[in-house]
């Protein structure tokens, strides 16, 4: 007879546990609405304008060619840039953020506190993280056991730390974060260009529609509705996606409008910003030609970032003093960690800290990263 370890039984049919799991999938399920809406909207409008408009209204050849091969192109670029911003998963911290099984115990045995601090400093001194706690504290998880990397913020939806992480969008039922935010924004431009084609191409038809001049068929209805929809989506786009061309243009999520990032001196709401077009080439890259593709082309890891507060930034505006507005009255300790490789190249045209500041710096903290020092909470 062999001994071990017997299987747990499932759960009965009225246990907590399967009543619980029937919740999380009918929830899951729920959270595909929104998609499912917005793609039945799409498959009709595809039907009312390619065939109610453009085949069985249009009578001028010429016109016809130029809406159905317009419309293909929007279509197809709204279609792809949304699937990309649905099923692009979003990119979690890397390993080196997340605490080893010592670190994990020691936490679990210290009594919280400072004593929980030091375990904390020990695990990040080797991170690039200048972000804290509204404390001054380093920010940590307690549910997915890591440091958060700057700019991370855990999603109660997802159950997990997303990194650069500006929202959870239920209309493409994921988060939007630093893997998808590209193709997010492509998502609003395209859907917004969509939107107006279609405003506009059928807006002819439409005032026939309300003056009796079109055949009496079920297309004028479609003509009706298709004006109004498209109307109506353009200026909900218009305004959301103006929106976001202005975080690109700060280097801003939606999340660090609501609370801006606290430095280890003080907060700072354009900590992360480095200048319009450096910004703007975070999102979407160094190669040009990728800008407009529903590609991943953003620049760094997602796990650290540049900011003025490491390198003053020549885009930024300086003060009468010549100090970098970000730093007026004081001086900043960063960086004593260097920048990815990946990043690195966005500041190379700035002046970089000099050995002797440095070592200066490095002896009044007596860290050897300064930017980990904590300040004593209160």
């Amino acid at each position: 007879m062999r001994c071990g370890k017997m299987a747990a039984p499932p759960p009965a049919a009225g246990a907590p546990g399967a009543w619980g799991g029937v919740r999380r999938r009918c929830q899951r399920l729920l959270y595909w609405v929104p998609v499912l809406f917005i793609s039945s909207i799409l498959c009709w409008s595809y039907y009312a304008y390619v065939t109610q408009l453009c085949l069985l209204t249009m009578t001028n050849i010429g016109e016809k060619v130029v809406c159905l091969v317009a419309y293909h192109i929007f279509f197809m670029l709204f279609v792809w840039s949304y699937w990309k911003t649905i099923f692009t998963l979003p990119m979690n911290p890397s390993k080196e953020f997340h605490l080893s099984y010592s670190d994990k115990e020691s936490l679990e045995r210290e009594p919280r506190g400072e004593s929980q601090q030091e375990v904390l400093r020990r695990a990040a001194k080797d991170l690039p993280i200048y972000t804290r706690t509204m404390s001054g504290a380093i920010r940590y998880c307690d549910r997915c056991h890591l440091v958060k990397p700057d700019r991370c913020h855990h999603c109660s939806v997802c159950d997990k730390c997303i990194l650069k992480m500006d929202h959870h969008c239920p209309w493409v039922n994921n988060c939007v974060g630093f893997s998808n935010y590209k193709f997010f924004l492509l998502f609003l431009a395209y859907s917004l260009l969509y939107c107006l084609f279609i405003a506009a191409t059928d807006l002819q038809y439409f005032i026939k529609f309300w003056t009796n001049d079109l055949p009496d068929t079920q297309a004028k209805f479609h003509i009706m509705f298709l004006f109004f929809a498209a109307a109506m989506f353009s200026v909900s786009l218009s305004s959301l996606f103006g929106y976001h061309c202005w975080l690109v243009s700060k280097n801003k999520s939606t999340l660090e409008v609501f609370r801006a990032p606290i430095f280890r001196h003080r907060t700072d709401k354009n900590g992360f910003s480095l200048g319009f077009s450096k910004n703007l080439r975070q999102v979407f890259g160094d190669e040009k030609k990728y800008w407009l593709l529903p590609v991943f082309s953003s620049l760094g890891d997602g796990c650290s970032f540049p900011t003025c507060l490491v390198n003053q930034d020549p885009e930024q505006a300086s003060t009468p003093g010549g100090l970098n507005s970000t730093s007026k009255n004081e001086n900043h300790l960063f960086p004593a960690k260097p920048l990815r490789d990946s990043q690195s190249h966005l500041l190379t045209d700035t002046p970089a800290w000099s050995e002797t500041t440095a070592k200066a710096e490095k002896g009044k903290v007596g860290m050897s990263n300064p930017a980990l020092t904590m300040e004593n909470e209160t």
